[in-house]
């Protein structure tokens, strides 16, 4: 599933295509994604992207009175090409702007677009995310308030939307690594300290995985067709039985809440 870098990456990647530009074609193949596609979205023709920004996993296209909100669910991508580029079985959407087009490809139909006249973060599906990992106000301090009182383990407190946006699998388990912390370790238990080391690390990871384009792990590429490549430097995602890079221990693979965790038992006591 594309996650907070996925996302980043192509919020960037379609931004200078759009920011400023006139829709000139709404394109509607298949409306039936995981909610609907309303019918107020094929009317938007006419109007002018203002901005393209991010929150949490969702990308929002300003357009003045409103914003269409699009997410790329388990397999999608928005791609930016050539206007008259045929389009495939699986491409859904396309918003046609300045010669090109915007298209939503999605083989399993989990993402969405849709339209609100509404500010987006009073959105039902966006006003109760948690705090953005790569802003100011996410720090040692907040994340160590955050978890407390907190049973649940520590991997699958990062993956809890409610509390932190967009650490997915792969980056709460490459997070966890760099801050030597047992993903196993109960949320309550974590100290002032390794709260500030694991804040840091979860910035680290998720910013190198930004400049590396994200992960391809099936179907994500960014809005240029690329694919991302954060997961061919991995230190222990998806390495179970491999030695540890810094240690030489073998890794370890385990299920929390149905998700493959990977630690290091050596780094990661």
């Amino acid at each position: 599933m594309p996650e907070l870098p996925e996302v980043e990456v192509t919020c960037r990647g379609i931004a200078p295509h759009l920011v400023g530009k006139r829709i000139d074609s709404v394109t509607v193949r298949e409306a039936r994604l995981r909610w609907r596609i309303p019918d107020t979205v094929r009317a938007l023709a006419g109007r002018v992207v203002r901005a393209v920004s991010r929150r949490g996993k969702y990308l929002l296209l300003e357009c003045g009175d409103g914003h269409l909100i699009m997410h790329l669910g388990m397999s999608g991508s928005l791609r930016v090409v050539p206007a008259g580029t045929p389009a495939g079985k699986h491409d859904h959407f396309d918003l046609g702007i300045d010669g090109k087009l915007l298209r939503l490809r999605d083989p399993r139909r989990f993402g969405a677009v849709l339209w609100t006249a509404q500010a987006p973060e009073e959105h039902p599906l966006i006003r109760h995310l948690g705090i953005e990992p790569l802003s100011r106000a996410f720090d040692g301090p907040r994340l160590h308030a955050l978890t407390r009182g907190r049973r649940t383990a520590i991997k699958p407190f990062l993956m809890d939307a409610r509390r932190i946006v967009g650490v997915g699998n792969i980056y709460a388990s490459e997070s966890l690594f760099l801050a030597a912390i047992n993903p196993r370790t109960r949320a309550s238990s974590l100290s002032a300290a390794r709260g500030a080391r694991l804040a840091r690390a979860i910035k680290t990871t998720l910013r190198n995985a930004i400049r590396a384009g994200g992960s391809s792990l099936r179907d994500f590429v960014g809005s240029d067709g690329a694919h991302g490549c954060f997961q061919r430097r991995a230190w222990v995602y998806d390495r179970a039985g491999q030695v540890c890079r810094r240690c030489g221990a073998q890794i370890r693979r385990i299920v929390q809440g149905q998700r493959a965790t990977y630690y290091c038992p050596g780094c990661q006591r």
